[in-house]
């Protein structure tokens, strides 16, 4: 019998349980690691704990994406301060990206950074990321920019990158990486995964050395507005398919 079933309009991500995050939020690292974006034990993603404005999960600093749980994601506030015992440190540099993200956006319940090759190769080029194809389109004229200041330890920066990503889903932090802000963790997932096939992409293309064919303005732009949705309902249809891509490799995300 098919385990397949119709799609349901999701709740939002303050309506779920600090549970249903928990595992939301492990299941999002299984899935960054299975489709190899992540970086050793670096980078980070964080997702706002349902109910409150200055908590968020994050993951315990040493532990690789494949080996994270549920229950071993971090509770701290936006100052840093663990709000509930763990065995595990928090690395400065994810709290000091995430809680400026955060405090200041609270439209955003998980913030997604990653370092991957393609990701940052892109957010190397001057020019960023170029409408080149249906995947890169539905981010026409919505990304946003942050210039390179260091490893990100200074709690000062945070105005900086907070000021530069404005309203935006969609932050290239330069010579660093990608991050993605989500009204719920499936968005920002979904977000992730074709941002990071844009920039794959992308370099493939300037890689093989033929003439880019840039979309027009016109097109790029009519296309990024069929791709977006007010509703919080990006990234949950595909969502249930990729938790049975885990349950069948290693449901102990749940735990």
């Amino acid at each position: 019998m098919s385990t397949v079933t119709a799609f349901r309009p999701p709740p939002s991500q303050q309506e779920l349980s600090e549970r249903e995050v928990r595992v939301q939020l492990a299941a999002c690292y299984r899935l960054i690691s299975h489709f190899g974006m992540d970086d050793l034990v670096f980078t980070h993603i964080s997702a706002r704990v349902p109910g409150t404005k200055n908590h968020f999960f994050i993951n315990p600093y040493g532990l690789h994406f494949s080996e994270i749980t549920a229950s071993s994601l971090v509770k701290i506030d936006v100052d840093g301060n663990l709000v509930e015992e763990s065995d595990y440190p928090v690395n400065k540099a994810g709290f000091v990206i995430h809680s400026a993200i955060h405090a200041a956006r609270h439209d955003v319940a998980c913030v997604l950074h990653t370092h991957t090759r393609n990701g940052v190769g892109v957010s190397c080029l001057a020019e960023g990321l170029l409408p080149l194809n249906q995947f890169s389109l539905q981010f026409y004229n919505r990304i946003a920019y942050h210039d390179y200041e260091g490893v990100a330890l200074d709690l000062d920066e945070r105005e900086r990158l907070v000021a530069d990503m404005a309203d935006k889903r969609i932050l290239i932090l330069r010579n660093h990486g990608l991050l993605t802000a989500g009204r719920t963790i499936p968005e920002a997932f979904e977000l992730m995964y074709y941002l990071d096939q844009s920039c794959g992409i992308q370099m493939d293309i300037m890689a093989s050395g033929g003439k880019m064919l840039l979309v027009p303005g016109q097109v790029a732009e009519k296309t990024a507005r069929q791709f977006e949705r007010e509703d919080n309902s990006a990234g949950q249809r595909e969502w249930p398919a990729l938790l049975r891509i885990l349950d069948k490799k290693d449901p102990s995300y749940k735990n």
